[in-house]
């Protein structure tokens, strides 16, 4: 195994704190296949419990099932801003959440949780770990992305039985991520929800818990 040298940690880095939520930014140029096919390779390179990679990628490029799947995306946004309050009510309503119909491609990441049979090792005592594992894979899909230049948008406010239906997944598989992707016209600086004012970015020493929770004292 080779070692990375400063510059590839570097480069790493810059693709990691240089990672977006892209929304409103895609572009129509489509994306070529052999970037594709690197993007999804990462995606499958991603640790997995018992080795098990419960992951299928679906690629939906059909301009009738995006539409329906942004009709489903409505559904449950229109829901989800009745459960939010006064300013925050006012500001979910100015945000675009998601780039279903502006992205060349969007991707269906799913978890099946029968792959490598009812035993996993390592998913004895957690059994969602396999979810967790595809988890992975998103990031890594995501990352890859970024150093590709391509930007990735995850659209969270859908019904995954909707998903299911849309795209004649089977009921036993689980999307886990329905992700926009395509090239963009910028990358933010920021994070949106960052930027205008949903949430700050927590300080990570606030975060973090030496031995025991609430443990904020290193002592070595």
């Amino acid at each position: 195994m080779e070692i990375i040298t400063d510059k590839e940690r570097d480069a790493f880095y810059k693709v990691l704190y240089n990672r977006r939520d892209t929304r409103s930014e895609f572009e129509s140029t489509s994306i070529p296949e052999e970037i594709l096919k690197r993007v999804l390779n990462a995606a499958h390179h991603a640790p997995s419990v018992g080795f098990m990679q419960p992951w299928d990628f679906v690629i939906v490029q059909d301009k009738k099932k995006k539409e329906k799947i942004k009709q489903a995306f409505e559904k449950s946004n229109n829901e989800a801003t009745s459960l939010f309050e006064g300013d925050k009510q006012a500001l979910y309503k100015t945000l675009k959440l998601e780039g279903i119909l502006e992205a060349p491609i969007g991707i269906v990441v799913t978890c099946d949780k029968s792959r490598s049979g009812p035993v996993v090792l390592g998913r004895t005592v957690n059994k969602e770990m396999d979810a967790y594992s595809t988890v992975c894979a998103v990031q890594n899909l995501w990352l890859a992305a970024r150093s590709e230049n391509l930007g990735v948008g995850w659209v969270s406010i859908i019904d995954h039985s909707v998903l299911n239906k849309i795209l004649n997944i089977p009921e036993n598989i689980l999307p886990v991520a329905y992700l926009c992707i395509g090239y963009v016209s910028h990358f933010h600086e920021r994070p949106q929800l960052e930027k205008v004012g949903w949430l700050p970015r927590i300080p990570i020493e606030e975060l973090i818990h030496y031995d025991e929770w609430d443990n904020k004292d290193l002592t070595i």
